[in-house]
């Protein structure tokens, strides 16, 4: 595979004003097309083969207008200044309703002075829209316009928000200051690394127009397939990351080659051969790791791991295509512009201060290793009190319409309201009398009421066919309370004499999504660790090494775990990291910047698929170093000081801008974000000190030279897909015969 790469990537020299202009204008029609014709995003949260998705599945039949899931929406009333029932303000409201009902796909618009529409206070209620033949996919755009309908109230000095109970927020989490603050911090990181601001803008030239590719692709991909609202920032976040660190690494290498007095082609073909090579497996973990968020059996899920993988094969192309291209167009002008004082000492060869690193953790490994131990397990020991729950829009950014809906209809309605249950009975016999109410549906009404926790049941209502049933109730606590899904479980233990019931609903829908993502974890867990390991295995032909990667890549796991739980399950800092303290059933704020939150079940699961894959890109970076060196004078504990001596200065710089990246992206006011950027930027930083900087290189050198063990059948059996490369002026040594046979090859 050098080879091949080799020749792509002394081709792309030899031809970088085409490459160049290939990439810019792919990049230029892509985000054109992206803004001309953006596709839709959703949150598609079915989960087939759960009861949830069965109640939905029944509400769809039968119920008339406004019970299909998207098909309501709520117009939040508040009137500090008085009572709604006042005669002006009923007015006002009647006006609003008006003109709500001129809206396009309005059929029926409920007034908040029916049962149940006002609160006890008087001053908070709701205006209930049914909408028909509407587009799910625009759900925004058409709540938008019923907002600005009921302007009338607003001239009255009421305020009124829209809500939309019945499915998540459609709309896009849009990005910008982040991405510009975590530019900013890398091209610091990388002027301090470089010295120069050529040789700094390549890697940020290069990501951007990775990103720009990516997240035009995405957005297109949105008018073919469901593309979650999470994955332009998703994307974003890890293409941005993993664009610079690798064209980081190419350009270190590079340079060095220069500084040795190697020809500009030849020294491309050389780098791309070589570390292209490591940037294309270190890639294709973090596409694997991803990709098997498909067997996690959650639609959004699954989309959301493959769409982001997206944003990695852009970084990954562009790595290896246009930063050749760049390298030949620049020659040696890559370090014109040289700044003063940053990026002399130990640009161009190992870091003496990394390289004694190296020789001082190779002369001590157990000391190391025991330390090292001792620290992962103090950093990963928070993670058992991880607290797993859904994440409402209480949480959500204060000052927003889900947030401040969220805030009044808890305030005048009680804390269930923002998470109610619809309770479907599935009727074996078809109902044909409706007067008076048939004892079966008296009978689920009354059943449901009596389950503890539930603060109001609405009366049935019958689907045209007189086949199904349905009860709107509201429990006594908010969606994120795990006794909400207490209540679920209790309702979906009723048994009725003829009908089957199902409970839908956000809460419903939560608690199944949990259910099934713990069901399937262990299987994805198992598959990303086998294939990465297998992955590496291909790449370095030593089983040792294969499985201490996954098992190092689990240790960093361990350590971004317990940072969530100190920070968002434990509260020990919550509110520092930008979360809004959750509001008081009187409405007020809690004032305290430590307060515990909740985090989405998916969330372990997905950082655990992009964490592995990142933390693989340093291992593969740093066992490519330590096998070149076994490879030309076969001293494994040489070897390991000089791979982690000539890696050091290159990983650090790299962790340090994924760290700034994901850094940044915590002031972000999403809370899923949040909580992605303290995970990830922790995980890192802790991957790539003390694992890679102390925990590998001390287990290495006690392994000796069973690291490049590897059986003769299985050596045998193994495609020759080798990346590290050699340069032709280094020739390997002869490797000892006999039971390490396989070490040398490749």
């Amino acid at each position: 595979m050098s080879g091949l790469l080799g020749r792509l990537g002394g081709w792309c020299a030899r031809h970088g004003r085409a490459v160049l202009g290939l990439w810019v204008l792919a990049a230029v029609l892509l985000t054109a097309g992206s803004v001309l014709f953006p596709g839709p995003v959703s949150n598609n949260v079915s989960i087939p083969g759960t009861d949830a998705q069965r109640a939905h599945d029944l509400m769809r039949d039968g119920f008339g207008p406004g019970f299909d899931p998207g098909g309501t929406v709520q117009i939040v009333l508040y009137s500090p200044d008085g009572p709604l029932t006042a005669q002006r303000r009923v007015r006002a409201v009647h006006r609003a309703m008006d003109r709500i009902r001129e809206v396009p796909h309005v059929v029926e618009v409920e007034t908040p002075y029916r049962v149940g529409g006002l609160a006890p206070s008087m001053e908070i209620g709701m205006i209930t829209v049914k909408l028909e033949g509407h587009d799910n996919s625009k759900l925004a755009e058409t709540t938008k316009r019923l907002s600005e309908a009921a302007e009338p109230v607003r001239a009255l000095g009421i305020e009124a928000v829209p809500a939309d109970a019945s499915t998540p927020a459609d709309k896009e989490i849009k990005t910008g200051t982040s991405e510009v603050i975590g530019v900013i911090c890398a091209l610091l990181v990388l002027l301090f690394a470089f010295g120069t601001l050529v040789a700094a803008m390549i890697p940020i030239f290069t990501a951007l127009v990775s990103i720009a590719t990516g997240l035009g692709v995405i957005s297109l991909l949105g008018h073919i397939v469901d593309v979650p609202k999470q994955a332009s920032i998703m994307a974003t976040m890890i293409g941005l990351g993993v664009g610079i660190d690798y064209a980081l690494f190419l350009l270190s290498r590079h340079r060095k080659l220069l500084a040795d007095g190697v020809p500009v082609h030849e020294a491309v073909r050389r780098v791309v051969g070589s570390s292209g090579g490591a940037v294309v497996f270190a890639g294709g973990t973090v596409v694997i790791a991803l990709s098997a968020l498909m067997l996690a059996g959650f639609p959004l899920l699954r989309t959301l791991g493959w769409i982001t993988g997206i944003s990695v094969v852009c970084a990954v192309l562009t790595s290896v295509t246009l930063v050749p291209a760049l390298f030949g167009m620049l020659g040696h002008r890559i370090n014109a512009l040289r700044l003063p004082f940053m990026g002399r000492r130990g640009s161009h060869g190992a870091s003496s201060g990394w390289a004694s690193l190296g020789d001082w953790v190779a002369k001590r490994p157990w000391g190391v290793l025991a330390l090292s131990v001792a620290v992962l397990a103090a950093l990963t020991a928070p993670a058992l009190a991880l607290k797993l729950g859904p994440l409402d829009d209480g949480y959500a950014d204060r000052g927003t319409d889900q947030r401040r809906s969220y805030e009044l209809l808890q305030a005048g309605f009680g804390p269930g309201m923002n998470g109610p249950l619809v309770v479907v009975a599935d009727l074996e016999t078809k109902i044909v009398d409706r007067e008076p109410t048939p004892a079966v549906l008296q009978n689920l009404k009354d059943r449901v009421a009596a389950v503890d926790g539930m603060a109001h049941v609405a009366d049935p209502i019958l689907n045209d066919a007189g086949t199904a049933a349905m009860v709107r109730a509201v429990s006594d606590y908010s969606p994120s309370d795990p006794r909400a899904l207490e209540v679920v479980e209790d309702v979906r233990a009723i048994r009725i004499e003829g009908a089957t019931v199902h409970v839908g609903g956000e809460v419903a829908g939560m608690a199944d999504a949990s259910a099934r993502i713990a069901e399937r974890t262990p299987l994805v867990v198992g598959v990303v660790v086998l294939l990465s390991a297998l992955l590496l295995l291909l790449a370095f032909r030593s089983p040792v090494v294969a499985l201490k990667a996954a098992l190092m890549n689990l240790v960093s796991l361990g350590a971004a775990f317990g940072a969530l739980s100190l920070v968002f399950s434990m509260g020990l800092g919550s509110g520092l990291v930008g979360m809004d303290t959750p509001v008081d059933v009187d409405g007020s704020y809690l004032t305290t910047l430590f307060f515990s939150v909740p985090i989405d079940s998916y969330i372990p699961l997905m950082l655990f698929a992009v964490l592995f894959g990142l933390s693989m890109d340093y291992e593969v970076f740093l066992l490519t170093a330590v096998r070149q060196a076994y490879l030309r004078h076969g001293d494994n504990r040489r070897a390991v000081a000089q791979g982690l001596g000539s890696t050091g200065r290159v990983i650090t710089s790299a962790a340090l801008i994924m760290v700034a990246v994901f850094v940044a992206f915590i002031a972000y006011p999403d809370p899923m974000v949040k909580i992605f950027g303290v995970g990830l930027a922790v995980a890192i930083a802790v991957d790539a000190t003390v694992i890679r900087g102390f925990l590998v290189p001390a287990t290495m050198v006690l392994l000796g030279r069973y690291n490049w063990w590897c059986p003769a059948w299985l050596d045998r059996i193994l495609p020759n897909l080798s990346i590290e490369g050699h340069d032709e002026e280094e020739e390997p040594v002869e490797e000892p015969r006999g039971e390490l046979v396989g070490a040398a090859r490749g």
